[in-house]
């Protein structure tokens, strides 16, 4: 039986990542809106980024989200002119998605959008190493997670 208290709003650690992932979000969204980028639309042009013309199962798997999730916004990132979504020339049911030289232009001007993000934490009194050490522990804790979400079922 739990504790009246365990249920105080404060105490728990989901409201924390919540509230974190809410302020992250709001900091990115003015550089975002300068590009024409939702935050996710981001994160998929960032794993673009990296290695372009990949199939749609690349991106849900970096993403870690559905292919439901993922359709519209990639229709949306298509119909903005920043991908392309062609079948595979292998198979055919295979989605790839490729940068447009649109989107890859746009690559040049989202360069600094992470080191501003630090900038600004740095110049509120996050100390050096703080954000290392904080990223330590979340790529320990995420692997956590997804076990446990997987092997409950969830």
């Amino acid at each position: 039986r739990m504790s009246s208290s365990s249920l105080l709003l404060e105490d728990q650690l989901c409201f924390r990542f919540y509230t974190v992932v809410r302020l992250i979000t709001r900091l990115y969204q003015p550089h975002l809106d300068r590009l024409g980028l939702t935050y996710p639309q981001y994160l998929v042009l960032l794993v673009l980024w990296e290695q372009d013309g990949v199939p749609l199962r690349h991106i849900v798997d970096r993403l870690g989200l559905n292919t439901n999730t993922l359709t519209p916004l990639l229709k949306r990132l298509e119909a903005a002119g920043f991908v392309t979504r062609t079948r595979g020339t292998v198979d055919s049911r295979q989605v790839i998605l490729c940068l447009t030289p649109q989107a890859k232009a746009l690559r040049e001007e989202a360069e600094d959008i992470p080191s501003l993000f630090s900038c600004k934490l740095r110049d509120a009194g996050c100390a050096e190493g703080e954000l290392s050490a904080l990223r330590e522990q979340l790529d320990h804790l995420i692997p956590l997670l997804e076990t446990v979400t997987q092997t409950a079922g969830v």
